[in-house]
């Protein structure tokens, strides 16, 4: 028997296709609905209101580690009452015991959120007081709270909670854990079976007997081509009229909609269902649109409600793109109305008011409705709107879970979570306070090393003489700048000639004067001219002023010469230039296409300096050097930024040829 409970257990078990084995030994655990008293008790023969009711008992019974006095709620697992304690119920009472009122039961709470369904759903509010800055849509908490503080003429304390905008078709589950437990003989000691809230209608979840509805929610199994839709192969019609759910999510400019049959496929082994290839899928579609702002967030018309319409080809392209993803959703639902009509329960996620009014509307044809009872939120976390992600939650949704519930042992994992942050707030250690000397070393220090990185000659001799410093200041701390102590050295090393050159002549710097590593600032000189710095300096200053040789400094020369030098050295690079081009060019009239003289363009044109022109055109820059050219010398984010524009812009040209139909 345990051999065959453990074959049971090792396969996954599809909720609407349960083996004989689980489906007849499941009993509803005790505390499975994690709530100790209900108004659903006796209510109409009892005197007392429900919340009497629920705040009564909790003084005598809702008293340990897994329950919640304040509000008069048990719970079976430390995970249920940690979801509790991120309740809005749970937030409400707290706020009420604050201002000295009495908390309120579930019941009373679903009542005092009963009138918010149409500013929750997004559906036809433009109230700015329904949003925060962002553009997300409120919690159901935030905005009881603005509606009672409307109502009794107060400001309000509305605060933000940090639930998800989904979390407003649950808020009738809020306060009751996402899974329903069940015990069973099959599963080992303290193992229960876990199903998901979620999939139950709200007629299903009324029903004392909720073994009894799972039983009766079992669907027999139907015949489904392995590979439908190729070759001519499609679904059969029984696959369209049995029962079925719509999945879908929205968000970020993702959108992914599938419908999935309940009816589990036969299957020819008899080793169980394997949902990823079992699952039938009645119809699927993602799409997906450029409408989100990279490395800003938030949607295009966010945005734009906020600070104004932006007019960058970027901010048009992605309007444009939210209107187009609109249109498609919109299509593709009105396509599916049969389905959808005749679905079980409609699981969705939309992130944020633009997206939560693209399926619930309003607007003509609407098929999605913000008030209809099968609307269900994903009772867990998910990721980017794609079909895996879609056929993923269908699996997680469809399934049995299997968890052990030992009180004591999650008693005792939570010990360590608890103690963690008495730890984490052990006090660092504190840097030693400077001294006022040490403070206005390294106030001089980065002065300087600025002036010198920017090659601001002037700035820096003024800064030197109004500090009373040196040309041979000693930057602090030393460890941090060994190799380059001193102006000259850093200057030298940043081949800046006017600054190596000026620090000499003019601020009567040291060239002896050695870095950590036995080097002279002539020996970090990197280029040639800023070496010539040095023996212009050495020209100026004469022989005698500094042993030159001693500093690895040449012979002097002249400024003269060293502009005579400068100047033959770029008319070689102009003529080697010139060279290179003739030798192209000739190499392009021998190999390339044909390139009209200048004497036949004259001619063509009728003007004899347009030829040379369209002579040097088989010169010209391809557009991969121009962007080379454009992008030189900029830095990483720059470049990326200039590729962004430049592509933004070819995508605007082309929706203008789209629109004025070139």
């Amino acid at each position: 028997m345990a051999s065959r409970n453990d074959e049971l257990l090792k396969r996954p078990l599809y909720v609407y296709d349960l083996p004989g084995e689980v489906l007849e030994t499941l009993t509803l655990k005790a505390d499975s609905d994690s709530v100790a008293v209900l108004p659903e008790q006796d209510e109409a023969s009892s005197s007392r209101s429900p919340k009497d009711k629920s705040l009564n008992a909790s003084t005598d019974s809702l008293v340990g580690s897994q329950s919640c006095s304040l509000c008069g709620l048990a719970f079976a697992t430390l995970l249920d009452q940690r979801g509790h304690l991120k309740s809005d119920l749970h937030h409400y009472n707290l706020k009420q015991k604050l201002r000295g009122l009495k908390p309120v039961s579930e019941a009373d709470f679903e009542k005092l959120i009963g009138d918010l369904d149409e500013s929750l759903s997004g559906s036809d509010s433009d109230d700015s007081e329904d949003e925060d800055e962002d553009g997300r849509q409120e919690s159901t908490l935030t905005a009881l709270l603005k509606r009672q503080a409307k109502l009794a003429d107060k400001k309000g304390e509305a605060e933000d909670d940090e639930n998800e905008d989904d979390n407003a078709m649950r808020r009738r589950n809020k306060a009751k854990p996402p899974l329903i437990w069940f015990s069973s003989p099959v599963l080992p000691d303290k193992s229960y079976f876990g199903l998901y809230r979620a999939i139950l209608t709200g007629q299903e979840l009324r029903n004392a007997d909720l073994v009894e509805v799972l039983r009766r929610k079992q669907v027999e199994p139907i015949s489904v081509p392995p590979k439908p839709g190729r070759d001519g192969g499609s679904l059969p019609p029984v696959a369209y009229k049995g029962p079925h759910i719509f999945l879908c999510m929205i968000g970020g400019g993702h959108f992914a909609a599938m419908v999935v049959s309940l009816a589990p496929r036969a299957a020819a082994s008899k080793s169980g269902t394997t949902m990823n290839r079992e699952a039938t899928v009645l119809a699927h579609k993602t799409f997906h649109r450029y409408t989100t702002r990279r490395k800003q967030g938030g949607s295009q018309s966010a945005n734009d409600s906020a600070k104004g319409a932006a007019h960058s080809a970027g901010s048009s392209l992605r309007r444009y793109n939210e209107q187009a993803l609109v249109a498609d959703v919109r299509a593709l639902l009105h396509d599916w109305k049969a389905l959808l009509d005749t679905s079980e329960l409609l699981f969705v996620r939309a992130t944020g008011t633009t997206n939560r009014r693209t399926l619930f509307g309003p607007y003509e044809g609407q098929v999605l409705q913000h008030n209809d009872t099968r609307i269900r939120g994903f009772p867990f976390s998910t990721r980017r709107a794609t079909q895996n992600e879609l056929m993923r939650s269908f699996i997680e949704l469809t399934r049995l879970k299997v968890r052990e519930i030992d009180p004591e042992k999650e008693a005792k994992d939570a010990e360590p979570a608890v103690a963690a942050p008495a730890k984490a707030a052990t006090p660092r250690p504190t840097k030693p306070k400077l001294s006022e000397e040490e403070e206005t070393a390294l106030l001089h220090t980065s002065q300087l090393q600025a002036f010198i990185r920017r090659s601001k000659l002037p700035a820096l001799l003024s800064y030197l003489t109004n500090n009373d410093l040196t040309a041979d200041y000693e930057f602090q701390p030393r460890e941090q700048n060994h190799h380059a102590p001193r102006p000259l050295h850093l200057a030298a090393s940043q081949n800046s000639p006017p600054l190596v050159l000026g620090l000499l002549t003019r601020g009567g710097a040291n060239p002896l004067l050695r870095n950590a590593e036995g080097k002279t600032p002539f020996e970090l000189a990197g280029d040639r001219s800023t070496r010539d710095a040095f023996r212009v300096a050495r020209s100026e200053l004469g022989e005698g002023k500094w042993a030159w040789d001693d500093a690895k400094v040449p012979a002097a020369m002249t400024k003269a010469d060293a502009e005579r030098r400068d100047e033959r050295e770029k008319q070689d690079v102009e003529r080697k230039e010139a060279d290179r081009r003739m030798a192209e060019e000739e190499r392009l009239r021998k190999e390339g296409p044909r390139v009209p003289t200048a004497a036949a363009a004259a001619g063509k044109t009728g003007r004899g300096g347009s030829g040379s022109n369209i002579l040097g055109a088989g010169l010209a820059k391809t557009p991969q050097e121009r962007r080379e050219v454009e992008a030189r010398g900029l830095t990483p984010e720059m470049r990326m930024k200039l590729e962004r524009e430049r592509r933004a812009r070819a995508a605007e040209e082309r929706l203008r040829k789209m629109r004025d139909g070139v």
